[in-house]
């Protein structure tokens, strides 16, 4: 009898008087924290709604939160027009505080003060549309919404111009600035083949393989690109970068393997200013260096001062995406120059835009490497790539990585070991800093990279 006297007496459209199922857990929580804290905590709001009126386009809720700045994620997917928010928990026991979603901002107002989180510029969210409200415990209060965000612009080469109007470039060692090679006219740039190149000439040609045994080095205007590298000619720069070893020879060529060096010598190229590892030696006159390693701009450019870690991640981010598109490939072996996998990483969106307020990341162990990535108490928005991660270090998740090598479907991107390490750092960084809840997926770890 009850129940049916509560639908009858619902409103139409879920209106004030109608109590939600969410609410009821809301209730509960509100109930239990009291029992607990009864000093402060008897105070905690129930969720009541305002639903928007002609003049006002907001959603108002009340919640047990912390009086000081709020912790806010928001995770907006540019092609399913869809946002998840997730305003955090206090752990100290709460006080009542007002959060109000509107188009392009957050508010939470509580006694100690109002905290306020503008959206970027071309974000709009629709308060009228959040949908599945539930408390996560740990957490906090998880919303859905229908948002809009503007298309992200696209990624732009220095190398995405015509070779008519190509400038002269210099290429830049990324960690301290020093000078590899100045001023080289590129007159081509060309990708590499993929790995499989040579058995397509096979099945598509009816005469024999005129390129077999012949490895594609660049001359000494070409650059040659592959997943994660250049090819440059190093023939005319007297200057140039000198290996610790010999140079060696080749055997095979691709954009993947056509690297394989003869062990007879180490050909690693190093920074003669910080003595990083730029890249190796593929022959007598050809030299590979590594993406992220190593800047390229036009030569009338000052050298930019980018932190490393955020270099690392946008690379690595475009590299996925493109492999991706251009391949359908979605799993990826991070390994070593020294062929050791040290990440397992699997794509699962490049449409995202996140937008954090860090305030209460404070006490999360800080890197020296990665003290870029996070500032306390600022928020930040950036566009980023979702992916899931396993590591491999100290022989962990050794049977899934050998399933992964020996797997087709799976594309192997080569690193420096220490830059290997660097994002592995980053990854586990980006998962701390996420809410517990979005940190894992079955067996696998969370973190996003920014572009």
């Amino acid at each position: 009898m009850e129940s049916t006297r509560r639908r009858a007496l619902r409103p139409a459209g879920g209106a004030v008087g109608w109590r939600a199922p969410e609410l009821q857990v809301l209730e509960a929580r509100a109930a239990a924290t009291a029992a607990a804290v009864p000093a402060q905590a008897a105070r905690a709001a129930a969720f009541r709604p305002r639903w928007p009126g002609l003049q006002s386009s907001r959603l108002s809720v009340r919640m047990a939160a912390v009086a000081a700045e709020a912790r806010v994620f928001l995770e907006v997917r540019r092609r399913l027009q869809s946002a998840l928010l997730i305003l955090g928990d206090s752990k100290e026991g709460g006080l009542p505080m007002a959060v109000s979603v509107t188009p392009s901002s957050l508010r939470m107002q509580s006694p100690g003060g109002c905290t306020e989180l503008r959206l970027p510029a071309g974000v709009r969210l629709a308060p009228s549309t959040c949908r599945g409200l539930q408390h996560v415990p740990g957490d906090g209060l998880h919303l859905r919404l229908h948002a809009r965000a503007e298309s992200r612009p696209e990624l732009i080469s220095v190398f995405n111009q015509s070779s008519q109007d190509q400038e002269c470039c210099t290429f830049y060692c990324q960690s301290c600035g020093e000078v590899i090679i100045r001023d080289r006219m590129l007159l081509r740039v060309l990708p590499l083949p993929g790995d499989n190149w040579g058995a397509l000439v096979d099945e598509w040609c009816c005469h024999p393989d005129p390129f077999a045994n012949k490895p594609l080095h660049p001359r000494e205007n070409d650059c040659f690109t592959g997943d994660c590298f250049y090819l440059v000619n190093l023939k005319s720069d007297l200057w140039q970068p000198r290996p610790e070893g010999a140079p060696v020879e080749t055997h095979h060529l691709s954009s993947e393997n056509h690297l394989k060096l003869k062990p007879k010598a180490n050909t690693k190229v190093i920074c003669k200013r910080c003595k990083v590892m730029l890249g190796e030696t593929v022959s007598s006159e050809t030299t590979k260096f590594y993406m992220t390693e190593i800047i390229i701009l036009p030569s009338e450019r000052n050298f930019p001062i980018i932190p490393r870690s955020q270099f690392v991640q946008s690379v690595l981010a475009q590299c996925v995406v493109e492999l991706s598109s251009a391949r359908s490939t979605f799993r990826f072996t991070i390994q070593g120059h020294d062929d050791k996998v040290y990440i397992l990483l699997w794509l699962l969106n490049s449409d995202s835009l996140v937008i954090e307020s860090l305030g209460q990341y404070t006490n999360i162990k800080k890197f020296p490497v990665l003290e870029d990535v996070l500032k306390p108490d600022s928020n930040s928005a950036c566009n980023a790539v979702k992916v899931l991660y396993q590591p491999c270090i100290k022989s962990r998740n050794a049977e899934l990585s050998s399933l992964w090598e020996n797997d087709l479907s799976v594309h192997s991107l080569t690193l420096p070991s220490t830059t290997c390490l660097e994002l592995l750092l980053i990854l586990s960084k980006s998962n701390a800093t996420l809410p517990p809840s979005l940190r894992c997926m079955n067996s696998f770890q969370v973190a996003f990279l920014k572009m």
